[in-house]
């Protein structure tokens, strides 16, 4: 309506009575003199918050006293997640898992035997309450224990069957990083379910002991048991 307005007045002769566009430029003079300092856009990018798992452990803090290890057990950096589940194909390809966050592994280790399987949401409240268990218990990063637990967990050396069907030996074989980090986490998880198993403590009770124990070395782990006789057994065996 109001453009049919507007065009007949100007076919009436009013043209040189049109609004001139210049006349409302000074009302806005003052968006130039505008401080433009607050420009979201100009401002640097400002710098990451550190990712803490569960919202409470730093994985900054987290050192690795074994360097063949570092590329295999991922806790920072990258790896550094709020919540160990991200749902990703790891098993897809070979060696893939290696970029698996560490955290998550061992709460996966943990669906196991069946009535277990599948249950995610179930071990990663376990596996919480352990790292809280474990913060009680010794005062450091329950990250820091973990890490030192598998470490110390995994076999250096293991022995191989060798040979073809009636003329079988064995023979010592060093163990790659990948696997002895596999071992480590299965060890630790299966140590764990044992304790539990017709037992008043409970699943993260045993979890945090047989953490806090690897991590220590102690014989009273496990893992570490398991670790030293397969390290004794392949250690009887010459190597060729």
């Amino acid at each position: 309506k109001q453009w049919y307005q507007r065009r007949v007045a100007i076919t009436a002769g009013d043209w040189g009575n049109e609004p001139d566009a210049t006349e409302t430029w000074g009302e806005n003079a003052a968006d130039d003199n505008n401080d433009w300092s607050n420009n979201v856009a100009d401002e640097p990018e400002s710098e990451a918050t550190d990712i803490f798992v569960f919202g409470k452990w730093n994985p900054g803090e987290v050192q690795m006293k074994d360097i063949s290890l570092t590329d295999y057990v991922g806790v920072k950096d990258k790896y550094a997640v709020y919540l160990p589940h991200t749902s990703g194909r790891y098993s897809k390809k070979r060696f893939r898992k290696a970029q698996c966050p560490i955290v998550e592994r061992v709460i996966c280790s943990m669906m196991m035997h069946g009535r277990n399987n599948g249950k995610k949401l179930l071990t990663m409240r376990i596996l919480k309450h352990a790292f809280e268990i474990i913060h009680l218990m010794t005062g450091e990063n329950p990250l820091q224990v973990l890490v030192d637990a598998i470490v110390n967990s995994g076999p250096r050396e293991d022995s191989t069957r060798i040979g073809r069907a009636g003329t079988a030996r064995r023979q010592a074989v060093d163990v790659s990083p990948m696997r002895r980090v596999n071992q480590a986490i299965w060890l630790l998880c299966t140590g764990a379910r044992e304790a539990a198993f017709r037992n008043v403590k409970t699943i993260a009770e045993c979890l945090a002991d047989e953490l806090v124990n690897a991590a220590k070395g102690s014989s009273n782990s496990y893992a570490i048991k398991k670790e030293k006789s397969t390290d004794c057994d392949s250690a009887l065996i010459p190597l060729l």
